[in-house]
């Protein structure tokens, strides 16, 4: 009995993890270059004298999906989308050197371009800095230019695209780094003015995927509620006799 209790116990855990894990996912639908998590279930035993035929049902999340989100053209001119495989290099929160896809740009206060939820965006060389009302534009391999009123077009910097040979870390912050520390530009990378990558979250399939969740919850909880009868039922009979 006390092997249906782990059992049922361990795997309505793993349900509602995974629960967590697509319901993240479905609050990103719209996320400009969101990267859906992956789910896997392992089976981890039970240490302990006794034990060797219990096993614990794990949710674990195995990394993220790297198909590329389908790209909306907005007209804006310091909207970019990354090509391919590329990524755009930022500074997180930390200091150190993240990467993301999503490309919508501003301009802060202090004259830095950054995204639009203020992390810096890194150049080849560090920070860009723009003049003063100045009319910015990217071309397709990340070399920012801006036009002042008063002068002629100037290349102020250039985004750091890199090109990541295998798959990068998602950290609490949301952001991508890669384990071996900061990667170099790619000098091949491109990108696509004038838009962005949207979330490559299947809505349809993200539902379908929590429906079948909150089933394998109601089933090991059923197993529980199995459990405790039969152990009722076994104290009656042992209590009888």
């Amino acid at each position: 009995m006390d092997r249906m209790i782990y059992l049922s116990m361990a795997g309505a855990k793993a349900s509602m993890q995974r629960q967590d894990t697509l319901a993240n996912n479905l609050a990103n639908v719209s996320t400009n270059g969101f990267r859906a998590e992956l789910q896997a279930f392992r089976a981890v035993p039970v240490n302990g004298g006794g034990a060797s035929t219990r096993a614990y049902a794990l949710e674990t999340t195995t990394g993220y999906n790297p198909d590329p989100g389908a790209i909306m053209a907005t007209g804006r001119n310091l909207d970019v989308a990354m090509k391919d495989k590329a990524w755009l290099a930022v500074q997180g929160l930390d200091g150190t050197e993240a990467y993301t896809k999503a490309g919508a740009l501003d301009v802060n206060s202090e004259g830095l371009l950054v995204l639009r939820n203020g992390l810096q965006v890194q150049g080849d060389g560090g920070a860009i800095n723009v003049p003063p009302d100045s009319e910015l534009t990217i071309g397709n391999d990340g070399t920012v230019t801006a036009k002042t009123p008063t002068g002629r077009p100037t290349s102020i910097g250039k985004l750091k695209l890199v090109t990541p040979e295998g798959p990068l870390t998602r950290g609490t912050d949301g952001l991508f780094r890669a384990a071996d520390g900061d990667l170099p530009a790619d000098p091949a990378a491109r990108v696509q003015d004038g838009a962005l990558e949207g979330s490559n979250v299947s809505p349809v399939e993200t539902m379908v995927s929590m429906i079948a969740a909150a089933r394998q919850f109601e089933q090991q909880m059923k197993l529980l509620q199995i459990a405790q009868t039969q152990g009722q039922q076994s104290a009656k009979l042992l209590g009888s006799s």
